[in-house]
């Protein structure tokens, strides 16, 4: 099932165009992950998939149902009650973890679920226990952020973007702000999740583990798809810039 569904996304900052006709398709229960130099688009993509951003042209639906559709040469959003109901198909994994630090584990990760789905206290904590023994931090429940490695600050932002059951979940490089000994906490938690089949859209830098765990790489370049394919089509691609860039890392 199509799961995701990306055409013509594009997005400009002044007159710096971002993205150019961008187009992306998911498939339930698939791993994409996105890769490319610095500066490509990468991120900008994911803010417009995920409502942080407005595009400027295209469409997104999600699962046949439209979050943005492109009518007479502008962008026209869902409305208030779709969108709502839209937004539950997807969560955002940051870079930068984005917890609110005075708030404890516990409270980070089942706040969402009190205050957007209106869930009582004590089904929240339930789900909340769950995913915390999921991820390894069920002692970790009353601490605070400040008092967490940089590992187990992102393993509690993966567990609160998991609290809302949503159907795809993005990661925007979710490993950079971490030194390698952590980064392999978090690759370890994601390749469980693919394991579960859970959709996921990873914008990475990490080259061994995307082609490890991903069904599809897409290669970005200047706002747009430069080539896309199975691992072993990218790692063994003949494209010039594709080579290059892989062979850096």
């Amino acid at each position: 099932m199509k799961l995701l569904d990306i055409m013509h996304m594009k997005k400009s900052y002044g007159g710096l165009q971002v993205l150019k006709d961008f187009a992306l398709k998911v498939d339930e229960g698939e791993v994409v992950s996105i890769i490319g130099p610095s500066g490509s688009g990468k991120s900008t993509m994911l803010r417009c998939a995920t409502l942080l951003e407005k595009m400027d042209r295209g469409i997104i639906k999600y699962e046949g149902r439209y979050l943005v559709q492109d009518l007479d040469r502008r962008c026209v959003y869902a409305k208030k009650e779709e969108l709502r109901e839209l937004q539950r198909y997807f969560g955002l994994v940051f870079q930068n973890f984005n917890l609110f630090p005075h708030f404890t584990v516990m409270k980070n990760v089942i706040d969402p679920l009190i205050t957007v789905d209106n869930m009582p206290k004590e089904e929240a904590l339930v789900r909340g226990e769950k995913l915390l023994a999921q991820l390894g931090l069920s002692d970790k429940a009353n601490a605070y952020p400040y008092q967490l490695s940089g590992g187990q600050q992102q393993r509690v932002s993966i567990a609160r973007a998991l609290a809302l059951q949503p159907r795809v979940l993005f990661f925007d490089e979710p490993t950079s702000a971490l030194d390698p000994e952590l980064t392999g906490e978090v690759l370890k938690v994601i390749k469980e999740l693919a394991k579960e089949k859970m959709t996921m859209v990873i914008v990475t830098h990490e080259m061994q583990f995307a082609r490890e765990l991903s069904d599809r790489i897409v290669f970005m370049e200047d706002g747009a798809i430069l080539e896309e394919g199975t691992p072993e089509e990218i790692f063994s691609s003949k494209n010039e810039r594709v080579q290059n860039f892989i062979g850096k890392f």
